[in-house]
């Protein structure tokens, strides 16, 4: 026995042209035996989640059968069709979104040409974010477009743990030490400004900072003290080329070092003069 069908859909009441990242609309339905769509394209991404049921997802000369707790992409140009069981058609969730963000979105969530299909299982995450999408845009408030926005991230965040298994499991031994060489140097390149420290930046990763320090510099030729202080100098170096308006002090401010003095050594140690000189040099039309 199943449900009586129904068929619910909300449209972004902000914005309808697409921009980084937009949410274009979200709808539910609990489909009729043998519901089929397609096969036909559509020109933005279309991530279903099953909530209950079964059917059978095509893209391609990929053909599977999907029940509760997966989910399939459907991205732009892609001829598709999917079909929904005899005896129990699935009821599905549904989220569009488009972008010029939108492809690398998918991508960071390991999803793609490789990977349309994702096997949730329990988790209730992916169909609850669907729905808080459809309740924003039926809400609709000015802010609904953000806070869809904010939703298809966390949607996406849900299932790539799901892609890539348990967050906090061991990396592959093949892939550990790039990864957190990257890690380091991720962290450490987003929080150049801030009074970051190597201890701080170990404790907050989980290693101790000897170990940490031994893989980075073995893998990049620098230590991540180095690696931070060459990242520091590089931005001051930009600041100085590019906001004339600021000064040295100010520079040094906003590219994390504690003061003038010592921003001009690691300048000097770096590029061979100092924040002045460099200034008085792009001034006559130099690099």
């Amino acid at each position: 026995m199943f449900r009586s069908p129904s068929y619910r859909v909300a449209s972004n009441p902000v914005s309808v042209e697409p921009g980084e990242l937009t949410v274009l609309f979200a709808g539910e339905s609990q489909t009729k035996p043998h519901h089929r769509v397609g096969p036909k394209v559509v020109d933005y991404f279309l991530l279903h989640h099953v909530i209950s049921g079964k059917g059978r997802f095509r893209i391609g000369d990929f053909e599977k059968e999907l029940g509760t707790g997966d989910s399939f992409l459907i991205p732009p140009g892609e001829l598709v069709s999917y079909v929904s069981d005899e005896d129990v058609p699935w009821r599905y969730r549904w989220v569009a979104f488009a972008g010029t963000h939108a492809a690398s979105l998918v991508k960071t969530a390991g999803l793609g040409a490789g990977r349309l299909v994702v096997h949730s299982a329990a988790n209730r995450v992916p169909g609850e974010r669907c729905r808080s999408i459809y309740d924003a845009f039926r809400a609709r408030n000015r802010s609904a477009s953000l806070e869809a926005a904010g939703h298809l991230h966390l949607l996406l965040s849900s299932l790539q743990e799901t892609v890539t298994g348990d967050p906090l499991a061991p990396l592959r031994p093949d892939t550990h030490s790039e990864e957190l060489v990257r890690q380091v140097a991720g962290y450490l390149s987003a929080q150049y400004a801030e009074p970051v420290t190597i201890e701080g930046m170990a404790e907050a990763l989980g290693y101790n900072r000897a170990y940490l320090s031994r893989l980075f510099k073995g893998h990049t030729g620098l230590s991540p003290a180095t690696f931070l202080a060459k990242r520091r100098a590089d931005q001051g170096r930009r600041l100085l080329r590019e906001r004339p308006e600021l000064t040295v002090e100010q520079i040094a401010s906003s590219a994390g070092f504690a003061d003038a003095l010592y921003f001009s050594k690691q300048f000097r140690r770096w590029y061979g003069q100092s924040p002045t000189e460099y200034r008085a040099l792009v001034a006559r039309g130099g690099k």
